[in-house]
């Protein structure tokens, strides 16, 4: 059985990533790419569907673990009654394909370490041809190819290769993985100590970019270079996260693949590294954008793959029993098809915030921010799944309209403070029109609450980020109504969930009897931010170390949180979680970072 989720950390080289257990085990990694098949998918299995542990002789859990300094270095440490190792796990920063790196290093005493490798393509399905080549393991099933270098012999055995042997006090043993196509030379493994040093000096260099210096700052940075690993470097798409069908609820079916590019989680991702200062991701994914986007406006999608792929079919993979028996196992999302007017918003505030931080107005991306509301203007009537992907019938939620304002707003703004051209009239009335209907038709009187969808009467989390994005003052009383149904209705535990589920044969979200799901943690972080806007700074900073507490060891958070098994879950980590940790930990410490960018 896989470890519980946050008991793994993770390790990439900002093209893909790979979850490593406190146990030592490698139990997720997909090659080449983020939406790659995983060569080791125990994650989602067992140990027969792929996956590398080295740890010591016997050994469970590790007794202690961190990430070196500011990167993405990862350091696990084992005590023994013979002595102590450390194994540095990283994924070097790519030059001719990609490389995982282990060295085994001895702190104290002797210890006997074990090594176990098992490598499954096709998400755990197909058992590679092994042999040796050059001193090296080679394994070969179709397109892929994984070769193993260290100078320790392995012995295959039950289609899987072992090893022990002893390390003592300064001895350093590497482990070299390097992925290629299977029909050209393999490249030459690279060296593990050389690209150590690199690996730690290039993180570093990045993370001393950040403009923080709150009190929070070491939950920023380590935020900050999550949301970097989970970025493709060759494209500048950033995904939401980099594992699939980790549930949203342990043993149900809420279970989706988040490996690709959401124009919503990559807008506000790119968000959070524009207030810590890091403009050149900006003008990355906005290039990524206009090639995503290329195209009739009315085509555009909620996301992408990596390089910008639009068919991201769904399907489900049977021969993987799941995380902790939660099935099905998916791969690919079809919500890919669905509308939801939200990204609009999310994408026009984005590219506006990139343009207050310093990014040049360029007369194409001000062409593609036309055509899209020319045809926004057009739709925001109409109904949409809305922000939670829905899987049931379209509705008017207003959440969906207030971003489609928001849109419009962004734009006039835009060329209200640059000497933009375009229909800023038509803008003005497009927005004023969207907020008059949304007052009247998404708002519950008798409560003093905007709802959920219109003539609904339960509320939706989402509605919190009417305060983020001025659709009203903060001293509305409607503003502060939303925020008092939200935490009379969506809290539990302390945490705040999406909306209700489990409830009725009717539930909104199209998943009768999935069950319910945990706490969404943006949905408490917004929680936080929504309540210091609207004067209540004591309860927000509780909420907001409440939710500090809830990081693991590592400093990282998945999608959601468990109140009543004390578990994290949903996929890890999540570009939707830490992003909205930086906002919160921005606004409590007073720091404007849009005044504090640095090109490199």
């Amino acid at each position: 059985m896989p470890l519980a989720i946050e008991d793994y950390a993770l390790i990439g080289d900002t093209q893909t990533a790979a979850l490593v257990g406190r146990d030592g085990s490698i139990d997720w990694l997909c090659l080449p790419r983020f939406d790659s098949d995983a060569c080791f998918a125990a994650l989602l299995g067992g140990p027969e569907n792929g996956n590398w542990r080295i740890s010591p002789v016997g050994a469970g859990l590790a007794t202690r673990r961190r990430y070196r300094g500011d990167t993405l270095v990862l350091e696990t440490e084992w005590e023994t009654p013979d002595g102590t190792i450390r194994v540095v796990d990283f994924m070097p920063h790519r030059h001719d394909a990609p490389d995982v790196v282990r060295i085994v290093e001895g702190v104290s005493g002797t210890v006997r370490v074990d090594v176990s490798l098992r490598l499954r393509f096709g998400y755990g399905r197909e058992v590679p041809w092994v042999r040796r080549s050059k001193g090296q393991i080679a394994a070969v099933a179709g397109p892929d190819s994984v070769w193993l270098s260290t100078p320790v012999h392995l012995t295959g055995q039950d289609f899987a290769h072992h090893a022990r042997f002893a390390v003592s006090a300064g001895d350093r043993v590497p482990f070299v993985l390097t992925w290629h196509p299977s029909h050209e030379e393999a490249p030459e493994p690279v060296d593990a100590e050389t690209a150590l040093e690199e690996t730690v000096r290039l993180w570093e260099r990045w993370a001393d970019l950040c403009s923080f210096g709150g009190e929070y700052r070491e939950a920023v940075i380590r935020s900050m270079i999550t949301l970097k690993a989970l970025t493709y470097a060759p494209t500048g798409g950033i995904v939401a996260a980099p594992t699939t069908s980790l549930p949203e609820t342990l043993g149900g079916g809420r279970n989706w693949d988040y490996r690709y590019c959401w124009l919503r989680d990559a807008t506000i991702t790119l968000e959070a590294l524009l207030r810590g200062g890091f403009l050149d991701e900006a003008k990355e994914w906005r290039r990524w954008l206009l090639r995503a986007v290329a195209g009739s406006p009315e085509n555009l999608q909620i996301m992408y793959g990596v390089a910008g792929e639009r068919r991201l079919a769904e399907w489900e993979v049977p021969w993987l029993a799941g995380y902790e028996g939660a099935k099905p196992v998916r791969v690919g999302n079809a919500a890919v098809g669905q509308v939801q007017l939200d990204v609009y918003g999310e994408v026009l505030d984005s590219l506006h915030l990139a343009l207050e931080a310093g990014a040049e107005p360029e007369t194409y991306v001000w062409d593609l921010v036309k055509s899209m509301l020319s045809h926004l203007a057009d739709q925001w009537h109409q109904p949409d799944e809305g922000l939670w992907e829905m899987r049931g019938p379209r509705r008017h939620f207003v959440h969906s309209k207030v971003m489609a304002w928001t849109a419009f707003d962004r734009a006039i703004q835009m060329a209200d403070r640059h000497g933009l051209e375009g229909d800023l009239d038509g803008w003005r009335r497009n927005r004023d029109e969207i907020h008059a209907e949304v007052c009247e038709q998404g708002f519950d009187a008798e409560r003093n609450t905007f709802v959920q969808y219109y003539g609904a009467k339960e509320v939706d989390a989402a509605l919190l980020q009417m305060l983020e994005v001025g659709f009203l003052p903060s001293d509305d009383p409607r503003a502060v109504g939303t925020v008092d149904a939200v935490i009379e209705d969506l809290m539990v535990d302390g945490f705040v969930k999406r909306y209700r589920t489990g409830e009725g044969k009717d539930e909104v979200d199209g998943l009768t009897g999935e069950g319910t799901e945990g706490a969404f943690l943006a949905c408490s972080f917004w929680l936080a931010e929504a309540l210091r806007k609207i004067g209540r700074e004591k309860e927000a900073r509780e909420l907001f170390e409440r939710l500090l507490a809830l990081r693991n060891d590592v400093g990282l958070l998945a999608e959601e949180y468990d109140p009543k098994a004390g578990r994290m879950v949903g996929n890890f980590p999540q570009a939707f979680s830490h992003v909205p940790l930086v906002k919160v930990a921005f606004e409590l410490a007073d720091h404007d970072g849009v005044r504090h960018y640095r090109e490199r």
